[in-house]
């Protein structure tokens, strides 16, 4: 029997065994009534008016339905139902596996199997008993499928399509029954619970410089502003105790009759944070290859940009600014890739009265020479301000704008039209307040978006303060 594999490693999310709703049990149907009620009324007609023809006509409903009965099933039908979660990404292939199975050794004459499916996960394809067909629309797999299960064997339903947008989706609950006997029994309800699928967001091939405001590991690719084993030069200076020799630079040794080494930068690896702000969603989400709301472009861009920087050999922590306030600790390599994949399918967009600042922005969790990249859609004024509070703090922060470029304004008749031209002044002044404050802010546009931001801010990481000798 299958059950619905999933695989992201060969793994498989299964609803657990079969399922059943109500007790075990067979009940009949119409036609067996009908049977009984037409064989009784025959026999009794035949002793009230002493016919016997009314008894031969009665025979084969008789025999008929003794004969169907002979061999009725005590068990109902089994369900299992799994489904492929494997390392799939949005636009990628979904299958799932409806498997409904008879226990007994007398047949199933008809078996009808129906699953709900989300919305988000389009199933255009079903085979089941040698059949296959093509559903055109979105979520056409929720339709009852007919086929007969021999006694002692089980039935697939595959189920196939697209996954089209990221998070956790069900694929159930599902049920089915049976019914035997030449259609004299039909089983109860036999009702699983549903499987869940993780589609992981599909990030754009992201790039950026090279230049990080402020390296501050003990090593890695980002050539620092501290001496060191690296592979930038700094300058020249006179011989140490502990220098190398293979440091030593003859030329200006032999000129200045002193033995003089060539001074190097150290490569440290830097921490990035990725800020992700739910206090707001806007725009509606198309799934892969239609529009994307906020939240769409959040989490797509959270992973393009920790996909990056992880690559490099970075520590990239995450931090949600809304109420629920999740937090996920710095690390490195992929494992923690896997693990940013795994803590964005879980981001919601809520709204909240209370200022989340307090929660999450302690002197403990966001390091000042970390690089702070904030997604936000700055639809609520708190994440302004939460913005120049950081830049205010001495933190090397990038806002990157996420609402969406197309978002159309509400349809509606008097002032709907003005007050979203209002709407639109007023952010556009917000966001050059920000810049005035220090803060860069950036549309996200995939791969490049950051480059020219990002150096900037290293520029004005290491140009020389006011006030310093």
């Amino acid at each position: 029997m299958a059950a619905l594999t999933a695989g992201a490693g060969p793994a498989a999310v299964d609803s657990g065994g079969p399922g059943r709703e109500g007790t075990p049990g067979w009940t009949p149907t119409w036609a067996l009534g009908r049977a009984v009620l037409l064989t009784g009324l025959l026999l009794i007609a035949a002793v009230l008016l002493g016919r016997v023809d009314l008894v031969v006509l009665a025979t084969p409903f008789a025999l008929g339905t003794a004969y169907a009965l002979r061999r009725r099933p005590a068990a109902g039908p089994q369900l299992w139902l799994t489904a492929d979660d494997g390392h799939l990404v949005e636009g990628g292939e979904v299958t799932a596996t409806a498997t409904v199975g008879n226990p007994e050794q007398a047949g199933y004459d008809l078996t009808v199997v129906r699953t709900r499916v989300s919305p988000w996960l389009r199933m255009t394809r079903v085979d089941f008993g040698g059949v296959r067909l093509e559903v055109a629309r979105s979520g056409g797999a929720d339709r009852p499928f007919v086929t007969s299960v021999p006694g002692g064997a089980a039935v697939d339903v595959a189920l196939s399509g697209t996954a089209r947008r990221w998070g956790r989706h069900p694929v159930g609950p599902a049920g089915a029954r049976a019914a035997a006997a030449g259609g004299l029994l039909v089983s109860r309800a036999t009702v699983v619970e549903p499987a869940r699928v993780r589609v992981y967001p599909r990030t754009e091939p992201f790039d950026a410089v090279e230049a990080m405001p402020r390296a501050a590991g003990l090593v890695g690719a980002h050539h620092s502003r501290r001496p060191g084993e690296g592979g930038e030069l700094a300058g020249v200076r006179v011989f140490a105790p502990g220098d190398r020799l293979r440091r030593i630079d003859w030329r200006v040794s032999l000129r200045a009759r002193q033995l003089h080494v060539a001074a190097t930068l150290s490569d440290r690896d830097a921490e990035v944070v990725v800020l992700l702000d739910v206090l707001a969603e806007a725009g509606r989400s198309g799934g892969i290859g239609g529009p994307a709301s906020v939240l769409d472009t959040t989490v797509r861009a959270a992973a393009a940009i920790a996909e990056h920087y992880l690559h490099r050999g970075d520590r990239v922590s995450l931090l949600e600014y809304g109420p629920a306030a999740r937090r996920l600790r710095p690390a490195t390599g992929r494992r923690q890739y896997l693990t940013v994949l795994e803590w964005l399918l879980d981001i919601r967009a809520e709204s909240s009265p209370h200022e989340p600042y307090d929660q999450v922005f302690g002197p403990h969790l966001l390091s000042s020479d970390a690089l702070a990249v904030v997604l936000t859609p700055l639809l609520d004024e708190r994440s302004a301000q939460m913005l120049a509070r950081l830049a205010r703090s001495g933190r090397f922060v990038v806002a990157v704008d996420t609402l969406p470029a197309d978002l159309s304004p509400p349809r509606g008749e008097g002032w709907a039209e003005v007050a979203y031209r209002l709407w639109r002044l007023d952010r556009d002044t917000m966001i050059r307040q920000l810049r005035e404050h220090g803060v860069p802010v950036v549309r996200w546009a995939g791969a490049g978006s950051l480059d020219e931001v990002l150096r900037d801010v290293a520029r004005l990481a290491t140009a020389p303060r006011a006030g310093a000798r």
